[in-house]
């Protein structure tokens, strides 16, 4: 279930060796990162492996409509996803998810940030 905190990244993206992809799968051949740590000792420790975790500032945001839940939320993961690509971007931080019903019709909003995992330093290497 995806809930604020979530880390998604696109699947075959190189990642460290310590790095943990679940099992279950999203939109767009697309993986939740396992961790049991906060972002700020994830980061240290891909830091102090060799990697960069850049955080793309701008917060990006969507929404989706339907009486299915799971169906707008893999509707706005899909479109979430799509702009991180965009940019270049190879993981999806999860910051929020609100329902809510306009005239009775139910949709889901999620915010999110773009994120890059890569070895190099330098963006997009």
């Amino acid at each position: 279930m995806i809930t604020p905190g979530t880390l998604l990244v696109e699947k075959g993206t190189p990642v460290p060796q310590f790095f943990s992809i679940g099992t279950d799968s999203y939109p767009n051949a697309w993986a939740r990162v396992s961790t049991n740590r906060g972002f700020p000792e994830f980061e240290k420790e891909l830091a102090a492996a060799g990697w960069t975790f850049f955080l793309m500032a701008g917060e990006i945001r969507t929404m989706a409509f339907g009486f299915n839940r799971q169906k707008m939320m893999d509707a706005a993961l899909k479109r979430l996803m799509t702009n991180v690509r965009q940019q270049k971007c190879n993981c999806l931080e999860i910051d929020e998810i609100a329902t809510n019903s306009f005239l009775g019709m139910p949709y889901v909003s999620v915010s999110a940030h773009s994120r890059r995992i890569q070895k190099s330093p330098t963006f997009g290497q």
